[in-house]
């Protein structure tokens, strides 16, 4: 973007608790505001079809009376309750456990957005944001019966989730290939905006592959991938979940975010794509989390400057400028210096394309890129791999057995203990939003005992953490440099 563009505000269209984000684009601020109530593959499979790019009319008119007739009755109202729990340090508690101890607090609120079904059978597809930290959520249909949802899955990487209700029978919105959207088309926007059931507004698509940089704006512990639709069809807080769909009355993107100075619509508003949206909820619903592939590169975007500095002789592609040891890429021979112009026949001219490219496949999934090296063009088969550097998929029960109060443990190694001159102990391998991270425990931290008892294996400190007689826990931690100390705080 040009440098004096004016700002303009990033908003999450509507969820569970109010959230501002402000950040940067340039020289120019943007604000982000949220209103609330209180195997080689050429694309992984997915339910899509081809997306008809005419109208229905009606006299030669321009006619969306029978995609809005059809979609309102796949389109839901969810309403959630929340309630936050914080702790309000304790002088009394902090002398037995330590700094930061105290009693828990709750604070109470409500919030609500729109949702998709999916499925016939009770699958319903949202924004992550709507139901984040939700303690009861309940689904409204178009008829106005309600229903009690439970959460399937969420992936904050794409501000994506997934409920179901007890309910068969329903209206499934169907599905279609949203790389045929082409700029210029009609699409309707479907929602709940300001709690008012079934909205329909129209407009065009304004762009693809939109990366604007609010996802990770609201949590720096995740990889945002952010490819999305941007449209002038009106949306408003309340839209979130809701659907973008062609004028057939297919999905083709679930609305997130609206381009806005006050928080409400003041011209653009952007939509996950539809084929990405399929291959989250899929996951979802099949291992309870994402199964997310990774190249192993470092990325950067064509300008002239590179252009020039790199002698390129174009700005086609996507310019590589580190490759992960160890990695896919790596094994596949993948340099620094090298152009990604296509994955598999995809062209690639944006970091959104080749996210949204790679996020729609699986590790242990080989993709084809082609690239170009020194002028000569060139195809690499490479094998994606998942965070830890292998291929396994693994479901959210697994993984919930080696976490606890927003920490991911993993055994040492003894080579770790041997370096730390320890017997035992488990290490932190990742650490979000929790009671660990508010007492100021990090990534690396190893923790050797729990309430004076040996820690000797993962299961046995997540277990012991997730106990619910406890009142309060006393750690005692290590930092990668061998530092000991102290941690207490209550449960």
């Amino acid at each position: 973007m040009k440098k004096n563009m004016k700002s303009i505000g990033l908003g999450i269209l509507g969820g569970a608790l109010p959230l501002v984000v402000f950040f940067m684009l340039n020289s120019n601020g943007i604000n982000s505001d949220t209103t609330s109530n209180n195997k080689t593959i050429e694309e992984t499979n997915a339910p899509v079809s081809k997306v008809n790019f005419v109208p229905s009319q009606i006299d030669g008119k321009l006619d969306f009376t029978k995609a809005s007739e059809e979609s309102v009755h796949s389109v839901v109202h969810v309403k959630t309750k929340v309630v936050q729990s914080y702790v309000q340090r304790d002088p009394f508690l902090e002398f037995f456990y330590g700094p930061g101890a105290g009693r828990e607090r709750k604070q109470y609120g409500s919030g609500s957005g729109s949702g998709v079904i999916i499925t016939e059978d009770g699958y319903i597809v949202t924004n992550n944001h709507v139901i984040q930290n939700a303690s009861e959520i309940q689904v409204t249909l178009n008829n106005n019966t309600t229903f009690d949802a439970e959460i399937i899955g969420t992936d904050p990487s794409t501000d994506i989730a997934v409920l179901k209700i007890n309910k068969t029978g329903l209206r499934a919105m169907p599905i279609a290939n949203s790389d045929d959207v082409k700029v210029g088309q009609w699409v309707l926007a479907v929602g709940n905006p300001f709690n008012l059931n079934s909205t329909v507004t129209a407009g065009i698509v304004s762009a693809k592959a939109r990366n604007i940089n609010i996802i990770g704006s609201q949590n720096k512990e995740i990889i945002p991938i952010e490819s999305f639709i941007q449209t002038d069809a009106a949306v408003n807080p309340g839209n979130s979940g809701g659907a973008l769909i062609n004028t057939q009355g297919q999905l083709i993107g679930i609305n997130t975010a609206i381009a806005s100075q006050t928080g409400n619509y003041a011209g653009y508003s952007f939509a996950v794509p539809s084929r990405l949206v399929t291959k989250i909820t899929n996951d979802l619903i099949d291992y309870g989390m994402v199964q997310r592939g990774f190249l192993g590169v470092q990325i950067q975007e064509i300008t002239q400057d590179l252009i020039n500095d790199k002698d390129l002789e174009d700005s086609k592609g996507i310019y590589i400028v580190g490759v992960n040891e160890g990695s896919g890429a790596d094994k596949a021979k993948i340099k620094e210096g090298d152009v990604i112009l296509k994955v598999g026949s995809k062209a690639i001219n944006s970091t959104a394309e080749l996210q949204e490219a790679i996020g729609r496949r699986r590790p242990g999934d080989i993709v084809t890129l082609t690239i170009r090296r020194e002028g000569k063009i060139m195809t690499k088969d490479v094998l994606l791999k998942n965070i830890e550097g292998n291929t396994e998929l693994t479901s959210k029960a697994e993984l919930e057995k080696h976490s606890a109060l927003g920490a991911t443990f993993v055994e040492l190694t003894n080579k770790e203990k041997k370096e730390l001159n320890i017997e035992h102990g488990v290490k932190i391998s990742s650490i979000t939003t929790g009671k660990l991270r508010a007492n100021g425990l990090t990534k690396g931290i190893i923790i050797t005992k729990i309430n004076n008892e040996d820690v000797k294996s993962v299961e046995q400190l997540t277990s012991y953490l997730k106990r619910k007689d406890q009142k309060g826990v006393l750690l005692e931690v290590m930092s990668e440099s061998g530092q000991k100390d102290y941690v207490g705080f209550g449960l």
